[in-house]
């Protein structure tokens, strides 16, 4: 039975979600179509550019992407705290970036509204988009849209350029932020198109290693490299380091990245088990469930990631008798 987004998407439960959209009728959003020989790589700097635009006005941070032939899958946080945090002034500088501004509002902004009415009434529209800075709904909307609006007027067509409106899953637990992270970072890897994870350059993890180099070395000048989206960075230590971040280390990660791309190649994933990464362990994830979980079309099945029992509980809070999503530990 089909949830309604606000059951699915709760960041009072949960800040983190992963979001997926398919394109339709043989649309591309990346790469190249066999059959015309058109080439659309270029359109995977538009969703770089929006996500980028859009991190300027929503109080959403992103974690991880990838940006497939016909598909994207990104992993966000929701930071619901920040957007309510933000005074009126703050509201109507973002909201402008995207949106005009109704005449009550721009009135009520440099002070010449005529009554007390036009105030409130002001104050009850900035107050909603306060909220909206916060909605993933919204969020996806600003980009999705804008996106189809812009290859439907390359392909000189009209129509639906995205199946749907987006397919959501709310991640329970940090172990269910790192399977679905590593299952986005390897996408590129999973499908062929690569034979190493950092070789792709539609990927977050691409990203954080050439920013990780930039940052490393002093004495070269850096790479100019197109505009890129901001990702929350890595913190061991979130009590005592006190940032905003995903709660493990970017070492432990990448090692974490690296094992799960060997086992994909091999064809017996028990031989390597051996050196399973301790941040498996600390995690309480099972190597064979994880390993299961991140195959391709396996993850994104479901509405929830995390463990068993954040399942379960998740399940109780919403009345309902179960709920669907891989299994990552025992």
């Amino acid at each position: 039975m089909t949830r309604p987004r606000s059951e699915l998407v709760s960041p009072d439960e949960t800040p983190y979600y992963h979001c997926i959209c398919r394109c339709v009728r043989r649309a591309y959003l990346f790469g190249e179509d066999q059959l015309t020989g058109q080439n659309y790589n270029h359109r995977k700097q538009w969703v770089l550019d929006r996500l980028r635009q859009l991190q300027s006005v929503f109080t959403i941070d992103l974690c991880a992407y990838a940006v497939m032939a016909n598909h994207y899958h990104l992993v966000v946080h929701v930071d619901t705290q920040e957007a309510m945090a933000l005074d009126e002034t703050a509201v109507v500088s973002r909201w402008r970036k995207l949106f005009r501004l109704p005449v009550l509002v721009e009135r009520y902004v440099v002070g010449t509204s005529d009554s007390d009415a036009e105030q409130e009434a002001a104050k009850g529209i900035i107050a909603q988009w306060r909220e909206r800075l916060a909605d993933l709904s919204w969020y996806m909307r600003c980009l999705n849209e804008h996106i189809a609006r812009k290859a439907n007027l390359e392909d000189e067509c009209t129509g639906r350029f995205w199946e749907g409106r987006f397919h959501s899953q709310a991640i329970l637990d940090d172990a269910g932020l790192l399977t679905c992270m590593t299952y986005v970072d390897l996408n590129p890897l999973r499908a062929g198109i690569v034979k190493l994870p950092e070789a792709s350059a539609d990927v977050s993890l691409h990203q954080r290693l050439q920013q990780y180099k930039a940052n490393s070395s002093s004495t070269s000048a850096p790479e100019k490299t197109a505009p890129q989206p901001n990702l929350l960075p890595f913190v061991r230590d979130i009590k005592e380091d006190k940032r905003k971040g995903i709660p493990f280390a970017l070492g432990d990660y990448l090692a974490m990245v690296d094992w799960v791309g060997r086992a994909h190649r091999e064809e017996q994933q028990g031989c390597i088990h051996s050196d399973v990464p301790p941040l498996l362990d600390r995690m309480g994830l099972d190597a064979d469930k994880f390993l299961t979980a991140v195959k391709p079309h396996q993850l994104s099945h479901g509405t929830v990631i995390g463990h068993t029992s954040a399942r379960i509980a998740y399940a109780q809070l919403h009345h309902r008798r179960c709920v669907i999503g891989p299994v990552i530990s025992t």
